[in-house]
């Protein structure tokens, strides 16, 4: 393919040799003759072999071809989507594979072998549904959506268009809730259900609980890395990130546009505002207004808590130091007191 040909399909100016031929694409360590890969920072741009460049405005006098957008990385990943991702093909529905009653299915599905399909379950157009899938009792899965191998979707759970689960996810367990009784912990009946909207992925071995009434949301377009626990009743808004071993209560309501950094635990009914950033590892124990970035356990905001960080690794000095006050306190006194003798 040559440069003016990937341009034409992913955008972006050329400067350069529009006919250097581009046969892949590959990070910048590796990148050889033949291959186009991306710079983003003006810094330390190391020796590059690749044939073809993406860049920005920023970025100039470079050898190689260039292709000039605002946003290299996406262009990038555009590129990588127009050499080895390959287009839709159905594969039908296996025999081997069960299907239950009432089931409404799309055009041009796959269902791959031992996939369950239950009562009332309906499939849009070009759904893929992986190996050993398990979709419960009236579930939804919208057009282009695709569950990969092993996942569980339980009864009352809703998929949204283009969404992406990956092996290993449940969705739809029942939510952690339990009253004390007497002495026991008293199951309380989790009836409600999930809805995953628009173009969400959820990576590998995520458990989404369905909400003990009402839903569980998760809003489109928000990406949610492997091993995540979202509880029941929870609430997240439209294109957050949520990232691996975060651990969301029950009843969080998260805001538009908000990250959780990976192992952060956040407390139950607490409200993070849009656009808000958790960093990793912090403990949020009460709501976080929107835009404001917070760390630390308890969290707190961002730059106090590097401030605490920082006094932090010098409290050895100063117990060093109160030592050193204290005994010339009590020789001073000690003083005093023979004075007063005297």
């Amino acid at each position: 393919m040559k440069l003016r040909e990937l341009a034409a399909l992913i955008g972006g100016r050329i400067e350069g040799s529009p006919d250097v031929e581009i046969t892949g694409v590959a990070g910048i360590e590796n990148a050889k003759e033949g291959d186009i890969t991306f710079i983003h920072n003006v810094r330390d741009i190391p020796p590059v072999a690749a044939s073809a460049l993406i860049v920005n405005e920023e970025i100039k006098g470079l050898a190689a071809s260039l292709l000039i957008v605002g946003n290299p990385q996406f262009a990038f990943a555009r590129a990588l989507e127009v050499f080895y991702v390959k287009p839709y093909s159905p594969s039908g529905i296996s025999d081997k594979a069960v299907i239950g009653s009432n089931v409404r299915i799309g055009d041009d599905v796959s269902v791959y072998p031992n996939a369950y399909i239950g009562d009332d379950v309906e499939l849009g157009q070009r759904v893929t549904i992986s190996p050993g899938v398990f979709l419960g009792k009236g579930v939804t899965v919208g057009d282009d959506s695709f569950i990969h191998p092993n996942v569980t979707i339980r009864e009352k759970v809703k998929i949204g268009k283009r969404v992406i689960v990956h092996s290993g996810t449940v969705i739809g367990s029942d939510g952690f809730g339990y009253v004390p009784e007497k002495g026991r912990q008293y199951k309380i009946p989790q009836v409600g259900g999930v809805i995953v909207e628009d173009d969400v992925e959820i990576g590998a071995n995520a458990c989404i609980d369905r909400a003990t009434v009402g839903n569980t949301i998760i809003g489109g377009g928000t990406k949610i890395d492997n091993l995540v626990q979202v509880a029941h009743n929870v609430k997240i808004g439209r294109n957050c990130i949520i990232v691996a071993l975060a651990g969301i209560s029950g009843s969080v309501e998260i805001g538009d546009g908000a990250i959780i950094a990976g192992q952060v635990g956040i407390k139950d009914h607490v409200k993070i505002g849009a656009g808000a950033i958790v960093a990793a590892q912090a403990g949020i124990t009460g709501n976080i207004p929107a835009g404001q970035i917070y760390s630390g356990t308890p969290a707190i905001p961002h730059g106090t808590s590097l401030r605490a960080q920082n006094l932090y690794s010098k409290l050895p000095e100063f117990a060093k130091r109160i030592r050193a006050i204290e005994k010339k306190l009590d020789i001073a006194q000690k003083l005093d007191e023979k004075k007063d003798k005297i």
